[in-house]
């Protein structure tokens, strides 16, 4: 006769250990684990050294599986069953510069899908989508789950942070990987993703996954990786998931920092701003209304953003939303409501000839050093900082012509901003050989590529 199995306490050291030791952690470990640390019974110094364990060891696609389950079970899931539109939603892996979230949830929901976006803040050098929604007056970004889903029914997109309810094992951990050197593994920005992504309660899923000097994912081979990761998850958890490999070897549109990151959303929503900005935010349009099922094609479904953008259907709904959660809906017509930085100085170019490259991920640490992001997890941001660059990859440039300017309310670290830039930025006589494709490469059903 068999002795009853005795259930073991469970001990935080032995899976940091086991995971440091390279080992696969099951299922149970992996669920005592996040619920221990989500209930507060071990501390951050435990769970940091067991999320660098992951980063240096890795691993394996049950284990990865196991913890985004762990994450997402951590909370609530949202039921949005009783909205007849499709529910889909986009998520970027993070840049400098990007701000696609605040025009594909207005310009998206305008074309009769609904957008249910639950969003993180800025990690490491790059810039959150809730500290730029801040930086417009009164926004609320920490809505109930009644209200999220209340402002959802009205305007057909909600924007949000993970709430008490919604994945909180994924906001504790997000704020710790951010100030210990251990954002950067694929395993856990994948779990991070997708367990905050299927909480929202949607049906299908467009990941914007970057590649370059200002990507967590340096190398597209990296970004394939990653991608492949997030769509296999995804599709195994019953959703739609297309992932874009695109471009973040330099700054996506000219403005960085969170208020001037808004002023730019409405220029692109009013049909302006820069070209790639208004480049990439049509093509995760036309790929978020064809899984919504409203355009037969992604083609197709580009024109009707580009419609909707025009008719100026996609602002009004920018606006209603901002109105929905608290913010001052005047921001979009009188943009000096927005927080504004009291000095600015301009970066020169040292020299005449071509901007052949820019160091992205420093440019990003720049804004950081302004106050733009954290530096600590207990730093607050300065929502008026920031910088608006003048050149892009490509552009010629005088000696003495400015490349950049920078907005900052202190002075000392406005300097060591500017050296930042000085050395991101490269100017040589001849222009670069090639310009960088936007968009490298379309990550579909199963990992294959399209």
């Amino acid at each position: 006769m068999s002795q009853p199995t005795v259930p073991q306490t469970f001990r935080a050291i032995d899976v940091i250990r086991k995971k440091r030791d390279g080992a696969e952690l099951s299922r149970a470990e992996i669920e005592g684990l996040v619920s221990a640390y989500t209930k507060g019974e071990i501390p951050d110094y435990q769970v940091s050294a067991w999320l660098m364990a992951v980063v240096l060891k890795g691993m394996t696609r049950p284990e990865t599986a196991a913890l985004t389950d762990a994450m997402l079970h951590s909370g609530d899931v949202l039921d949005l069953s009783s909205l007849a539109p499709k529910k889909v939603d986009k998520h970027s892996t993070g840049g400098v510069g990007d701000k696609t979230s605040l025009v594909l949830a207005p310009l998206v929901a305008a074309a009769g899908v609904a957008v249910p976006m639950i969003s993180g803040r800025g990690l490491g050098h790059t810039g959150g989508t809730l500290d730029k929604l801040e930086s417009i007056p009164g926004f609320n970004v920490n809505l109930s789950v009644a209200e999220f889903c209340r402002v959802l029914e009205i305007c057909g997109c909600a924007m949000i942070g993970q709430t008490a309810e919604i994945a909180p094992a994924d906001r504790k951990l997000y704020a710790l990987r951010d100030v210990t050197g251990t954002v950067e593994s694929p395993y856990l920005i994948c779990a991070s993703i997708m367990s905050k992504k299927l909480a929202e309660g949607i049906d299908a899923l467009v990941l914007d996954v970057k590649t370059g000097s200002g990507a967590f994912m340096k190398s597209e081979k990296d970004a394939a990786f990653l991608a492949e990761l997030m769509v296999e998850t995804g599709e195994r958890m019953g959703k739609q998931v297309v992932a874009l490999i695109t471009d973040m070897d330099q700054p996506l549109g000219n403005m960085i920092g969170n208020a001037l990151e808004v002023v730019e959303v409405v220029e692109v929503l009013r049909g302006g701003g820069p070209e790639d900005l208004r480049e990439l935010c049509l093509e995760l349009t036309g790929w978020m209304l064809h899984l919504g099922g409203v355009s037969n094609t992604v083609a197709e479904g580009k024109q009707q953003g580009a419609k909707l953008i025009s008719s100026g259907k996609a602002l009004q709904r920018f606006q209603q939303m901002v109105e929905l959660q608290g913010g001052d809906p005047r921001v979009i017509d009188d943009p000096k409501r927005l927080p504004q930085a009291q000095y600015n100085m301009q970066v020169p170019s040292l020299k005449a000839g071509y901007l052949t490259s820019m160091q992205c991920e420093q440019i990003g640490t720049a804004c950081v050093i302004l106050g733009g992001g954290r530096e600590r997890k207990e730093d607050s941001v300065d929502p008026a900082v920031g910088i608006v660059l003048h050149k892009k990859v490509g552009d010629r440039v005088a000696a003495g012509e400015p490349i950049a300017t920078i907005h900052y309310n202190a002075e000392a670290k406005a300097a060591r901003a500017r050296q930042l830039i000085e050395a991101s930025c490269l100017v040589s006589d001849a222009p670069p050989a090639a310009k960088r494709p936007l968009i490298h490469r379309v990550i579909g059903k199963s990992g294959e590529n399209n």
